[in-house]
């Protein structure tokens, strides 16, 4: 039974150690050919000019972008196993702010798959009139603002970061891990945050998006779960 918990814990702990590295394949083929994540914030003729040139091979680098970071709920319900002894109302808020931003960052990341396709067809087509091109620039923008901005930026990071805010306080709190797991947590929450800035800034045009907020904090989220992972793996090599 105890060596069932031990692999379990290895397994957990390489969950969180390689998808953030897996996340990082489809992400740079997006950098590298579609400008992302520059592109989100350009016209949506221009976004949408370009999703078409990038054909077949685009709409499944998004769905591989989509799904890659899904076995991370197996890690999150274990970090709930993990914690809900001594937190048990704490620990399950956490664990259903990290399970929710999942599926809401999934809707978002989807959305280039089963939604843009046809509205890049659309408006690409030679035969579209341009009642019909202005209907699908229109669409697309509310598409966009909808599944991507509110959904997949806002409340999937938003709940991101209160997943790592929660599970931090509680390493810190019952020395789970090393406290300085729970400090990085807490920091990379703080820096997390302020990317909000910039989402806000979309529609109060007064308010300034902070400088490097959004790389710096995803940067931190992706160490933060290798260390986390790593962490896991070697308390049940202690234990063996």
């Amino acid at each position: 039974m105890q060596n069932q918990s031990i692999k379990k814990n290895r397994y957990i702990g390489m969950i969180f150690i390689m998808i953030p590295v897996l996340i990082q394949i489809p992400y740079t083929m997006l950098i590298v050919n579609f400008q992302y994540p520059d592109i989100l914030r350009l016209p949506s003729e221009t976004i949408l000019t370009e999703f078409q040139k990038g054909g077949s091979s685009l709409v499944w680098t998004w769905w591989f972008f989509g799904i890659s970071g899904l076995p991370l709920l197996f890690g999150y319900l274990h970090l709930y196993q993990i914690t809900k002894k001594n937190n048990p109302l704490l620990s399950l808020a956490a664990v259903m702010f990290g399970i929710v931003s999942l599926f809401f960052q999934l809707i978002g990341l989807l959305r280039w798959v089963f939604v843009v396709p046809i509205l890049a067809n659309l408006y690409s087509d030679p035969l579209s009139s341009d009642i019909m091109k202005e209907a699908v620039l229109v669409s697309f923008q509310t598409t966009h603002h909808l599944f991507g901005v509110l959904i997949g930026e806002h409340l999937g990071q938003l709940f991101t970061i209160f997943w790592m805010g929660m599970v931090s306080f509680m390493i810190w709190k019952d020395q789970v891990f090393p406290k300085w797991i729970a400090v990085f947590g807490m920091f990379s929450s703080l820096v997390y945050i302020l990317a909000q800035w910039e989402l806000f800034a979309i529609v109060i045009p007064e308010l300034k998006e902070i400088p490097l907020a959004g790389l710096l904090g995803s940067l931190c989220w992706l160490l933060w779960m290798v260390s986390l992972g790593i962490q896991i793996i070697k308390k049940s090599l202690a234990k063996n």
